[in-house]
């Protein structure tokens, strides 16, 4: 049986990576070390919380901390079964 609670992390990981990765490309924000200037990160800590496959603990704190950042409100109702069912998390 599934981990319900990763899969609804691994799936907030991806609509806030989208989410913020539209956002700087819309602002012409594309090269590695501007990312980093405007997320407030490294460049290597940016780039790789930005475009890695890999769901790992903490990336969620981690990308909801860089769309406050940037003043991106990020619609993530309906990602997490728990919340709809009223189970504890």
């Amino acid at each position: 049986m599934r981990d319900t609670r990763k899969q609804a992390e691994r799936l907030i990981t991806i609509r806030l990576r989208y989410c913020i990765n539209t956002h700087l490309d819309e602002q012409g924000i594309t090269a590695p070390a501007d990312i980093a200037r405007a997320v407030g990160l490294s460049q290597a800590e940016a780039v790789r919380l930005l475009t890695r496959r890999q769901w790992r603990e903490g990336d969620v704190a981690a990308l909801h901390a860089v769309a406050d950042r940037l003043g991106l409100e990020v619609p993530l109702e309906g990602l997490d079964p728990a919340a709809r069912t009223g189970k504890p998390a």
